[in-house]
């Protein structure tokens, strides 16, 4: 398939899409404003028709691949459908109109409904009180270890390190690190949980936190939960739960009675709100009464009838978010709790649960598994053995997934499995998509035995061809 050629190439020397009448005010000379530099030469903007510019950006955006036109199985990351009804209540002009500076008396809707959701988040997490400003997971990340870092500062308390588990996010060593922590590993044990023995002895008083996601990133709930937290406490440490697998367990188990006192949640994730391409997102933050205070400010809170902003908290890490956080987005997620119901949230989770297992029992023969147990809502195959016997790779698989109209996994992540696909089918799936994509990987499977090459060169019906990804990485061309 012959690539699209940009817009520039399809300019023709005179051809333009629109005229301007002549000017009926005096002219004036820029030069002394813009200068002789830009006004020297002529801009270089192509010279297209209307009709071209129209249908070169349609077919551009033809190419573009999202979750309303295809399967997106993208591990942690819960590329789930986004209900169009979320959409149409955040567009309703008395929010989207709204002036952020307008008078609480003028806001009291808005208000009302931020309100609820700080509530609605308390009851789904286990919390007692939640921020809404954090704007991604790992801005609610860096939140909630500030929230930490002062909160023992104010304790008398000069620690120094979080423990971060090898199966973490990237993001979670990242935030310690910008937090100004020192930043100690723990590995995982055979059973892809936290190794309980090499825990108990990274933690000591100089540990801050423990940054953990339950279910982790192999997709396994962490069983000795109550257990970890007991030693961290023990010791004057916090627990911290990056809430990007929530997916798996709202409505059935809460980070907060797990004994975590941090938590962030992504919106953008869990609660069905558009996300990629770099946003826009939400990562609002919940934590146990005792870190109230601690909060960026201001939360909103309720008076008699009315609603306002709380700016009374005395050791608040200050704000976080221009005015009060992504509002659309929050929007977007309490309309989605509003419609499933505290039944329908937990109906989710289950059927997240019930899709991931389904979809591993139909891949069970194709590739390695760095445990046996059962999943929640994502698992983590091995293509080692593909790679073994076939010289396949993981990035080769996913290169070819694009050439039967599938979105690829996440792939190398988690960083401790070799040859890493991690796969989220996520609960909006039909067991009939959940089959095309097992039925594919096994046609894929059949290609790497009988013609590796094949894969190796994938994509073959794609725009873009196989790209060198060594060289786009570190010789990166930022402007065109």
């Amino acid at each position: 398939m012959k690539g699209t050629p940009l817009v520039f190439e399809k300019s023709q020397p005179g051809r333009e899409g629109f005229r301007l009448e002549k000017a009926d005010v005096p002219e004036i000379d820029l030069t002394n404003t813009i200068g002789e530099e830009l006004l020297g030469r002529e801009p270089d903007l192509p010279e297209v028709s209307e009709v071209d510019v129209v249908r070169h950006y349609t077919g551009l955006s033809d190419m573009n691949f999202g979750v309303d036109n295809g399967f997106y199985p993208l591990g942690s990351c819960t590329m789930k459908y986004n209900p169009k009804i979320n959409e149409e209540i955040a567009a309703i002009p008395n929010f989207s109109e709204l002036h952020p500076y307008a008078p609480e008396e003028l806001c009291q809707g808005t208000l009302e409904i931020m309100y609820r959701m700080q509530k609605y988040l308390c009851e789904i997490t286990g919390m007692d009180y939640f921020t809404l400003q954090p704007a991604a997971g790992a801005h609610g990340e860096l939140t909630g270890i500030l929230i930490i870092k002062k909160y023992l500062e104010a304790s008398g308390k000069n620690r120094t390190k979080i423990i971060v588990p090898d199966s973490s996010h990237g993001t979670n060593p990242a935030t310690a690190k910008e937090s100004g922590f020192e930043i100690i590993k723990v590995r995982s044990g055979k059973d892809g949980l936290v190794d309980i023995s090499e825990l108990q002895k990274a933690v000591d008083e100089d540990v801050a936190a423990l940054m953990l996601t339950n279910p982790n990133t192999l997709g396994l709930f962490e069983k000795n939960i109550l257990e970890i937290s007991h030693i961290l406490h023990e010791k004057g440490a916090l627990l911290y739960y990056d809430g990007a697998n929530l997916n798996a367990i709202m409505g059935i188990a809460r980070p907060g009675d797990m004994g975590f006192d941090v938590v962030h949640v992504n919106l953008h994730k869990t609660f069905s709100t558009p996300h990629g391409g770099g946003g826009p997102g939400a990562g609002p933050v919940g934590v146990k009464a005792f870190l109230r205070d601690f909060l960026p400010k201001p939360i909103v809170e309720k008076k008699g009838d009315k609603y306002f902003l709380n700016y009374d908290l005395p050791h608040s890490i200050g704000r976080m978010k221009a005015f009060y956080g992504n509002t659309g987005v929050i929007l977007k997620a309490y309309a989605y709790i509003r419609s499933l119901g505290a039944g329908g949230l937990r109906e989710a989770s289950e059927v997240a649960v019930l899709n991931a297992n389904y979809l591993k029992k139909q891949l069970a023969d194709l590739f390695e598994w760095p445990t046996d147990s059962i999943c929640k809502h994502e698992f983590v195959a091995s293509a080692a053995n593909w790679k073994e016997k076939y010289g396949i790779r993981a990035l080769d698989i996913a290169k070819r997934l694009l050439d039967f109209g599938f979105h690829p996994p996440t792939i190398y992540f988690p960083l401790i499995v070799e040859e890493a696909l991690m796969i989220e089918p996520t609960e909006t799936e039909s067991r009939e998509t959940l089959d095309a994509f097992a039925d594919a990987l096994r046609r894929i499977f059949e290609e790497a035995r009988e013609n590796p090459d094949l894969l190796r060169k994938a994509p073959h019906h794609m725009p873009s061809k196989r790209v060198d990804e060594v060289k786009a990485a570190r010789e990166m061309k930022l402007k065109y």
